[in-house]
């Protein structure tokens, strides 16, 4: 009988542990984006992504446990348009979908790819797709 509780709990221990490292891996990333974010004026954190915005300029990237250094960054100053996408598709920031993947793609004056910085929120990536735009103006 002592064996087959041992048996039944064994699963439960390995569980625990894999929990609590989660959890001590993400409070890491979180302490980490906290200290890389105190050089903008506005930024955001989510599993999918980082954004920093300080003026016109924005910097983004993965979340990582590490310290973000050499990030992509480019100038809202060369953005001819910003649209938001969910699922690959444009939609209008009035009649949000109410689930789906959001994306905001920024598209540039010399013509180089699309930028698309990915969400796990729609209403979180509209917002920031109104607040993006009122700082371009």
């Amino acid at each position: 009988m002592n064996m087959e509780h041992g048996l039944l709990w064994l699963p439960l221990l390995v569980i625990f542990f894999w929990l609590a490292w989660n959890g001590k891996n993400e409070y890491q990333k979180l302490e980490i984006y906290r200290q890389w974010a105190e050089d903008f004026d506005q930024t955001k954190y989510d599993i999918y992504s980082i954004i920093g915005v300080k003026q016109k300029q924005i910097t983004w990237g993965e979340p990582t446990p590490s310290f973000p250094q050499n990030l992509p960054s480019f100038s809202l100053e060369d953005v001819t348009d910003i649209r938001l996408l969910v699922n690959g598709y444009p939609v209008d920031i009035n009649t949000l979908p109410k689930k789906g993947n959001p994306t905001i793609e920024f598209s540039f004056i010399d013509s180089k790819a699309p930028i698309q910085i990915p969400f796990t929120e729609i209403d979180l990536a509209a917002k920031w797709l109104t607040f993006l735009e009122n700082i371009r103006k």
